[in-house]
């Protein structure tokens, strides 16, 4: 009986539907901050640039640590760094839930919700990129799905939990949950096999393989710029709204975006697969930072809104599912962890200045201000990007 292929085959698909579960867990976690925003910051008194530093140091750390995480488990593989996030994100959003200070809060949930997304993200999209040749945009598309659909459906959750049992309690059960399904998640996930050329267990030194690259650096500065203004509807949308007395679910809008993004994710992964992946990327750069118009023309209407969500969504997904795409074309699989990781570190610098800037900007300037330096930040990032289509396959 012959062997069956070692990439684009079953033990693959295991790993993306891994994958799927470890970034449904911990992005529906991190991105539902926001129906979390309003009542800690009436608990704790704190302004909006100090209440979206919470989510800022957060991503901040998990982009940060995700260069150390992909580079170990390209070394001893993703199960066991998967195990360890679930451990560290599972105890520091039970301490979080218990904290009396904000300042404490920043520890418990940015350190422990930091390790676990570094843990069971940028080692299992690079995993998944090692399992595939020929279908590997597709197949990343369905993995990092999984963040579209954590979004969708643990954002509206969460308004639902906190309204009815606290923030508190709402972290507990999120403490929990995290430790079940990442542990499920463990199980697919398996270590790429040897690439030709190469030794999966000696990957070129990371200065090796970027060191002076103009292509990594175009990249990392434009992913600073979209990040900066891409997390502002997540951490401040049900504040919006509840500011200009929108009427509907801040939650649910949140979680159009990530419904949106399945649809990015899937579609524009297919796409480029047939077209060209940079110019796909670039397009969703260009179309993510143009969909803050909407959201400045929306004022009250919830329509609009969710014209933004849907339109910010798809593109969004582009960004997310096509960037380990264009790493891989640029750098190749060999050691696409610690790449992944490196240049995720520029989502986490995005990440940290964003929310508490923009937080500032609208207490001191009002959203419209807000919303209009996002749309720049935004289109500045797509600009960045143009020289990446002279790499075109």
């Amino acid at each position: 009986m012959s062997e069956p292929p070692l990439t684009d085959g079953p033990k693959g698909w295991q790993v993306v539907a891994a994958t799927f579960l470890s970034t449904f867990t911990v992005f529906g976690v991190a991105y539902s901050f926001g129906a979390f925003f309003a009542p800690m910051a009436e608990e704790f008194d704190t302004k909006r640039s100090a209440t979206a530093f919470f989510f800022a140091v957060t991503t901040f750390l998990y982009f940060l640590l995700g260069v150390f995480s992909g580079r170990i488990a390209d070394r001893i593989g993703p199960r066991r760094v998967m195990l360890a996030g679930a451990v560290a994100m599972s105890i520091g959003l039970a301490l979080t839930s218990q904290v009396q200070s904000i300042w404490v809060g920043y520890l418990t949930y940015g350190i422990g919700v930091g390790i676990g997304v570094a843990c069971a993200y940028v080692p299992m999209v690079a995993t998944v990129g090692g399992w595939f040749e020929r279908k590997r945009t597709t197949a990343l598309g369905v993995a990092v799905a999984g963040i579209g659909v954590g979004t969708l459906v643990v954002s509206p959750t969460a308004e639902w939990l906190v309204d009815r049992y606290g923030w508190r309690d709402t972290y507990l059960m999120y403490a929990v949950a995290v430790a079940v399904l990442l542990s499920i998640a463990s199980f697919g996930a398996h270590r790429p096999p040897p690439q030709p050329g190469g030794d999966i267990t000696d990957p070129p030194a990371l200065s090796e393989t970027i060191g002076r690259s103009r292509p990594f650096w175009t990249l990392y500065a434009a992913s600073i710029f979209m990040t900066m203004a891409l997390f502002v509807p997540f951490v401040f949308m049900s504040d919006y709204m509840t500011e200009r007395s929108v009427d509907g679910s801040s939650g649910l809008i949140v979680g159009i975006i990530g419904l949106s993004s399945v649809a990015g994710r899937l579609g524009l992964g297919a796409l480029a697969a047939k077209v060209e992946v940079i110019t796909i990327y670039i397009a969703s750069f260009f179309v993510l930072g143009s969909s803050f118009l909407i959201w400045m023309v929306a004022g009250d209407s919830y329509a609009l809104l969710v014209v933004f969500a849907v339109v910010l969504g798809v593109a969004y997904g582009g960004f997310i599912a096509l960037s380990p795409a264009v790493a891989a074309q640029i750098f190749g699989t060999i050691g696409l962890g610690g790449v992944l990781g490196a240049l995720y570190t520029a989502a986490g610098i995005g990440g940290l200045i964003g929310p508490p800037l923009m937080g500032a900007l609208i207490d001191g300037a009002g959203y419209q201000t807000t919303i209009a330096a996002s749309l720049a930040c935004g289109l500045v990032a797509a600009m960045i990007l143009l020289p990446l289509r002279s790499l075109r396959a």
